[in-house]
């Protein structure tokens, strides 16, 4: 039986949900310019490699901790603001986390603090009472999803081949979900750095569509 509480989560994930996610690329401006990913194979291929081994993985351990009973969301949070590769990616999940939980507030009444968005995440849909698995599932389809929709726009894709990109990764979520919901800081890591180098360069660019 699907439950309020479960669409709740995925209006809150949804890309109507203004957090800006679409102003964001996560770095991927920067491959497309430099020629790494021109085509559907070649996003897919990045994109299943940060969600494996990048930040999409990093989020959801810290988002997976932060929904334990008692987690210390203070500290956590200063632990996603560390583990960011550069000014960009702290940007990004800054501006992101905080604009999500200043729309989960106005909605639900609650007193939310900004913060990193695995965390603003966390915290908001704690009170939900859903199986960690569940949250982190919606959380990485929307960050994919998201990444998808960029790259159809700006290699550009055609709508077939970049839902077609979607839907081949999408089998990842699932499996990813249930190891991150399993898992602790010490398996946090990052083995993405060509993301990560990406993003830092993407610093430097004069002229940019994407604020990441």
């Amino acid at each position: 039986m699907l439950h309020a509480e479960t669409l709740t989560l995925h209006h809150w994930l949804s890309p109507a949900f203004p957090t800006g996610a679409f102003a964001y690329s996560h770095g991927l401006e920067q491959v497309i310019a430099l020629g790494q990913v021109t085509d559907a194979a070649g996003l897919e291929y990045w994109l299943a490699d940060v969600l494996r081994y990048g930040s999409g993985w990093q989020d959801c351990v810290l988002l997976a901790c932060a929904l334990q009973e008692g987690a210390n969301l203070d500290a956590l949070d200063a632990t996603c603001h560390a583990l960011q590769p550069c000014l960009e990616r702290l940007q990004e999940t800054q501006e992101q986390g905080a604009a999500f939980a200043r729309t989960v507030a106005q909605i639900t009444g609650r007193d939310l603090a900004a913060r990193t968005l695995p965390i603003a995440v966390a915290e908001a849909a704690a009170p939900l009472g859903l199986p960690a698995q569940t949250v982190i599932a919606a959380y990485l389809q929307a960050f994919l999803t998201n990444l998808v929709t960029i790259g159809i726009r700006h290699v550009p894709l055609g709508q077939g081949e970049g839902h077609g990109t979607l839907a081949r990764l999408l089998p990842l979520v699932p499996d990813l979900a249930h190891a991150a919901s399993l898992a602790c800081l010490e398996d946090l890591g990052n083995c993405c750095l060509g993301a990560d180098m990406a993003a830092m360069e993407h610093e430097t660019k004069e002229i940019r569509l994407f604020r990441t």
